[in-house]
């Protein structure tokens, strides 16, 4: 789950990290009357769940309340890559002399909590590993230990090797952002920039979490969050049917049961030639109504030309989980054409209930998959 930049400032804040004042505003009005409250100039920052604000024209320096009424107006209502603005972040401006990235991720590979930092700070990390690699350190932390105060430090030198006080402030940061990631069971922390001002002084004046949807049955506070205008209407309305979905840009749908069995097909349909148009996990059910809000969420996508079933029968009987298909299909109007394969318990007596329908039948994953990409270019 995606959190706002303020709101990642304020897991931040509760954590230590030297974070500036700041409050949110939806119009113009609001956002002057905050920027009185603070003092002049301030910044207004456009609150996306994207990156390019900047570019884009969504974070203003303002020198005086009309550059904020000005600004602010110009901003909320703003479209930032397909995401519209609907709030924004009035906080000070600061005077800032250097720039740093600090960020740490989930690493799958080593099961650890990977730091990425570089003194090239204030544009995309991204670019920076792409055009300069050697600028970014590395080092992944020991769950068992955490950043340790030695650790810390040398990320801090390797970052700052001329000054031991900002080097210990960037460990010490460093170290914070562990502990707020760690506490919030996050899957990315980052902030881009931290800055020094002139003074010497160590701010966050930017934050980025991501939250891990795994772990938020322990956060239930988290559900206040979620900004459900932001989130794709699709991935919503999934989350809400307990189904696991992911949209995608391809034409071809699928539905299968468990994630490595999704990960495979839509891996299949790539081999053959085809473009998934979604992952989507319909876990162990053969319940017709959940088959019904799946399709509904796969049709929503005009895109879709195909729709492809792909299920193994375990502990789930094939025959039933055709006739959830069967009743699933009946309940709407659909008008492109769907593949089904059932493997495992009772497949069988499954082929035989399909053989009565306008559904076409396959027998292996490979001939399921070919049928649906050729059905979907011929739609």
């Amino acid at each position: 789950m995606n959190i706002h930049e303020y709101q990642g400032r304020d897991v931040f804040r509760q954590h230590g990290l030297p974070v500036p004042p700041g409050k949110v505003a939806d119009s113009a009005d609001k956002a002057v009357a905050i920027a009185k409250e603070l003092g002049l100039p301030v910044m207004v920052k456009a609150q996306v769940l994207t990156g390019g604000r900047g570019k884009a024209g969504g974070v203003k320096f303002c020198a005086t309340i009309e550059d904020v009424e000005e600004n602010a107006r110009n901003i909320v209502g703003m479209d930032i890559k397909s995401h519209t603005v609907r709030k924004v972040l009035v906080t000070p401006a600061v005077d800032i002399a250097e720039e740093f990235y600090l960020g740490m991720l989930v690493d799958r590979r080593s099961g650890r909590v990977h730091v990425m930092a570089s003194a090239e700070g204030g544009v995309e990390i991204e670019q920076v590993a792409k055009d300069n690699p050697e600028a970014i350190v590395h080092h992944a932390i020991d769950p068992r230990y955490g950043l340790l105060d030695h650790e810390a430090l040398g990320l801090g030198l390797k970052l700052y090797p001329t000054d031991i006080k900002k080097a210990r402030q960037l460990g010490s940061a460093l170290q914070k952002i562990y502990t707020a990631f760690v506490a919030a069971d996050a899957s990315l922390a980052e902030i881009n920039p931290w800055i020094f001002t002139t003074k010497g002084e160590g701010l966050a004046i930017d934050a980025k979490i991501n939250l891990d949807d795994n772990a938020l049955f322990r956060h239930p506070n988290y559900e206040e969050l979620r900004d459900r205008l932001s989130e794709d209407p699709s991935e919503r309305q999934a989350r809400e049917a307990d189904l696991s979905f992911v949209k995608l840009q391809g034409n071809v749908g699928c539905l299968v049961n468990g994630a490595g069995l999704a990960m495979a097909t839509m891996d299949l349909v790539k081999y053959y030639g085809g473009q998934p148009a979604n992952f989507l996990d319909i876990g162990g059910s053969s319940n017709p109504e959940k088959v019904v809000n799946a399709l509904r969420i796969i049709l929503q996508d005009d895109e879709v030309k195909a729709i492809l079933f792909n299920i193994f029968g375990g502990i789930t009987r094939c025959d039933d989980v055709a006739r959830g298909i069967i009743e699933a299909t009946g309940q709407l109007d659909i008008k492109v054409p769907i593949v089904v394969r059932l493997t495992g318990t009772n497949e069988e007596e499954a082929r035989a209930l399909l053989a009565g329908t306008d559904l076409v039948p396959a027998a292996t994953m490979d001939e399921a998959v070919q049928k649906a990409i050729e059905l979907a270019g011929n739609a």
